[in-house]
């Protein structure tokens, strides 16, 4: 494995093509390797978790083991934390090649471009967000003034559809910004330390366009800074719409009190949407990036530590092959996330006609639609983390994060499959395997 594992980061690179700059370079070699280690690791955890528990049990080691004094519980949690131990090895020597590996080629490349990875991608950068208006108040107000003079003469599907469209219409109000209009954006960042707030940030904007034409790019112009200060600055930008796009702000433009003023003139003809939620992000110095790529590891192992309590628990009381089928059954549920949250959306395992009315529920709804649902909130506990993505675009994983992670992936649920596992293994009457085999 470990050889296999040193294989994929060597040769990984050599396969790769990227855009020709040295952050997508970057950016490729950091998602595909840790990608793919954590594909093998998967798999590898999976197997050895269902072959080290059930293997001994057919083999009858296992019941060699329990006529000593020693709980069973205690053989359960000391294969769990042999597997945990054999990954930690395995992800810390693969993780010092890629790590070794992106070094090497950020130092052999120009200082430009070693200037720019440093500031986008090798690097650990916490956001900042303007707080998000309450729109309900005002949808409310909408609602009732557009709906109200006719609620009596409307079935029940046109009210939802009438409401649909005022709450799509105030939610647009807010997010558009007129031509010629300006639009001002506060941004809390006294949380941030002083070193980062005098330091370079980079402003991350998304907007949307009603003409949109990928080839179209737009002409932006920005003040950032307190307004009527001399320290405020002047950037324009040529950007493209329906995509991220980041850009430098000047240091020292955060206020005394700790506040990012952002302002934006439209000077295109046509209007421009910037969402609620990510229009508009400040991006600012966090921590280093081998801090924040060891962070990243972890938050893997936890993964890792929550299907090696899978696959120990399934093997606690089926056969090998039984128990790496369902394991990995488990495994390609939680691939198959966004055909659960279509079923879990839609409300039916079965099409949808988009000439009727509503959907066609049947009685097998009611039977999976709730699973899959449960399923969603599991898949979402363990998805809600993404390390990969965090470190490939120079994003900080915190130690909150970490910690978050590691409460919800390896206490709360490793912890209920670990329950299960140990009541089931410990309930098990080994004398009948043996005798079978």
């Amino acid at each position: 494995m470990a050889a296999l594992l040193l294989v994929s980061v060597g040769g990984l690179p050599l396969l790769l093509k990227d855009d020709g700059t040295a952050k997508g370079l970057a950016q490729i070699l950091l998602t595909y390797t840790l990608s793919s280690i954590t594909a093998l690791l998967a798999f590898f955890t999976l197997w050895l978790a269902c072959g080290t528990l059930a293997k001994d049990v057919e083999e009858c080691q296992m019941q060699m083991i329990v006529v000593k004094p020693i709980y069973r519980w205690q053989v359960w949690i000391g294969k769990w934390v042999g597997i945990i131990g054999l990954n930690a090895g395995l992800l810390a020597l693969s993780g010092l090649a890629v790590y070794a590996g992106l070094m090497w080629r950020a130092h052999r490349l120009p200082p430009a471009q070693q200037q720019i990875l440093r500031s986008e991608v090798l690097v650990a950068r916490a956001s900042a967000r303007p707080p998000v208006k309450d729109l309900q108040p005002e949808i409310d107000r909408a609602v009732r003034s557009r709906i109200g003079g006719v609620r009596a003469t409307l079935t029940p599907d046109e009210k939802m559809a009438m409401a649909k469209q005022v709450v799509s219409a105030v939610i647009a109000t807010n997010e558009e910004v007129a031509p010629g209009n300006a639009r001002e954006w506060k941004i809390d960042m006294s949380h941030a330390s002083a070193a980062a707030r005098n330091a370079p940030m980079q402003l991350r904007v998304k907007f949307h366009t009603s003409g949109l034409n990928e080839e179209t790019t737009y002409d932006t112009l920005w003040l950032i800074g307190p307004q009527e200060s001399q320290r405020s600055q002047l950037v324009q930008q040529s950007l493209p719409a329906e995509s991220f796009q980041e850009f430098d702000i000047p240091p020292g433009q955060v206020s005394d009190d700790g506040t990012l003023t952002i302002g934006f003139l439209n000077r295109n003809e046509l209007p421009l949407l910037f969402p609620l939620d990510e229009g508009v992000e400040v991006l600012y110095r966090e921590n280093t990036f081998g801090i924040n790529f060891c962070r990243g590891l972890a938050i893997i192992l936890c993964w890792l530590g929550f299907l090696a309590a899978i696959g120990l628990a399934t093997a606690s009381f089926l056969s090998f092959p039984v128990a790496a089928f369902a394991s990995l059954g488990i495994l390609a549920m939680a691939a198959f996330g966004g055909t659960l949250k279509s079923v879990v959306e839609n409300g039916t395992v079965a099409s949808w006609d988009a000439g009727a009315s509503s959907f066609g529920h049947s009685v097998l709804d009611f039977a999976m639609v709730p699973m899959f649902k449960g399923a969603l909130e599991v898949i979402n506990l363990v998805t809600t983390f993404s390390p990969v993505d965090y470190l490939s675009s120079g994003r900080s994983i915190t130690w909150q994060d970490l910690g978050l992670a590691v409460a919800q992936i390896i206490f709360l649920l490793g912890g209920i499959f670990a329950c299960f596992g140990i009541i089931f293994f410990s309930r098990r009457e080994l004398a009948t395997v043996q005798g079978q085999s």
